[in-house]
């Protein structure tokens, strides 16, 4: 017998899945669960971050990867093989799915965890910005939900699947950010000052 929250977990799958749909935004959903079609939003966003940082946006890239990476290993490389969900697709009856999808664990969603951690570097260093770049923050963040709710819309993940993987994809953001922050201010920025006292005698 399921426990009340993953009775609650099925429910709003079901919910999303078989009756919050619609045939006219099924491609859309397809396209925004597919890296390898959306992959010129991914050249977007960096180009935007290297438009608008300059040199410093690369070192912005640099961390976005960080933090992706971070997400996917404690999404995919941790937590399914640790929790070993089935996803709704073969544990379910009746489901709309609406891609290929292989045999790997639902818990937790890696797609969720990767663009919202990528949307939480973005608010990071955008949302104090000009309106340029506060749109820019607001569209990830929008980009980062979409993705996660295409996941349960095509029938491959339960909304908690997503929920997890958009809180391991902030954390890795914040973490990232904390890190790379204590790096630059207690290694890197230390070592510019040194060699500047050198070079000027």
């Amino acid at each position: 017998m399921m426990a009340p929250i993953e009775q609650l977990d099925v429910w709003l799958f079901r919910l999303l899945n078989l009756h919050l749909v619609h045939p006219a935004i099924d491609d859309l959903m397809v396209f925004l669960t597919n890296g390898r079609l959306s992959w010129p939003v991914f050249v977007f966003v960096a180009l935007f971050i290297v438009a608008r940082k300059g040199k410093t946006g690369f070192l912005l890239i640099l961390f976005a990867l960080f933090a992706v990476g971070l997400a996917d290993f404690v999404a995919s490389g941790l937590l399914k093989p640790l929790v070993q969900r089935v996803r709704p697709c073969f544990a379910l009856d009746h489901v709309r799915l609406l891609i290929h999808q292989p045999y790997s664990y639902s818990f937790a969603s890696s797609h969720a965890a990767n663009s919202s951690a990528v949307a939480a570097l973005t608010w990071i260093y955008f949302h104090r910005g000009v309106l340029l770049e506060k749109l820019f923050t607001a569209l990830m963040i929008l980009y980062a939900m979409a993705v996660s709710y295409s996941r349960i819309y095509v029938g491959v993940h339960y909304p908690g699947d997503v929920l997890a993987g958009m809180v391991i994809g902030t954390g890795s953001a914040l973490l990232t950010y904390l890190l790379f922050s204590w790096i630059l201010k207690n290694i890197i920025q230390p070592r510019q000052m040194r060699g500047l006292r050198s070079s000027n005698g």
